[in-house]
């Protein structure tokens, strides 16, 4: 299962990518943008970074509210999307291709490191790192990693077996973060944000 959804990400940000709010909007039962706003109150400073921005949703909500906004993503058909969604709004575009492990930024350049559902990238320890280096002293990383839907629908009872297969139930995932957090000088703590009969988990960390 694992390595069947590694294959299936990896298209859904690529090749795939033009059906990206079709699908997540779906499986979120039409929540997945309201779930990504959920990072919004926990943001510190001016100054931020969004770490795969996807079709550029946030990067929208964070200039409107006053951020000065970047953001790095991998897959180029992504920063396309984004490019234009921002474009349409007469916003600002910084928006970079590149990997998490190796931010094109230079040291304490952002108050704020901000990533919405991330992919498996998010785990790797030069991730991390290169996070640690390019926030500021006191600086913060918000990470909304999963939501669970909550309802008795028969609807909402499909999506809810639907996360739970792939991995997104709610389990002991507070506990895992924070501990795999702290291993990496992360001082973290988990907030629960109630949307709509669905929980969203934010997650935010400081440098220790």
């Amino acid at each position: 299962m694992r390595r069947f959804m590694r294959f299936f990400f990896y298209h859904f940000y690529h090749s795939l990518a033009w059906t990206y709010d079709l699908v997540a909007t779906t499986v979120s039962l039409g929540r997945w943008t309201t779930w990504g706003r959920a990072a919004l109150p926990f943001l510190h400073g001016k100054r931020v970074l969004e770490l795969g921005f996807g079709p550029g949703h946030l990067q929208v909500e964070m200039h409107r509210a006053g951020w000065q906004v970047f953001g790095v993503d991998e897959s180029r058909q992504m920063i396309g999307q984004a490019r234009r969604h921002l474009l349409r709004n007469a916003l600002p575009v910084n928006l970079s291709r590149g990997l998490a492990q190796f931010l094109p930024f230079a040291s304490a350049t952002f108050d704020s490191v901000v990533a919405t559902f991330p992919s498996e990238y998010i785990t790797d320890p030069r991730t991390l790192s290169e996070i640690r280096r390019v926030l500021k002293a006191q600086g913060h990383l918000v990470i909304v990693p999963v939501a669970w839907l909550g309802g008795k629908s028969m609807i909402e009872r499909g999506a809810q077996w639907l996360f739970r297969i792939t991995g997104q139930g709610p389990e002991g995932v507070e506990e895992r973060i924070i501990a795999f957090l702290a291993q990496h000088d992360f001082h973290a703590a988990c907030s629960k944000v109630e949307i709509r009969h669905s929980t969203v988990l934010v997650v935010v960390a400081e440098k220790k």
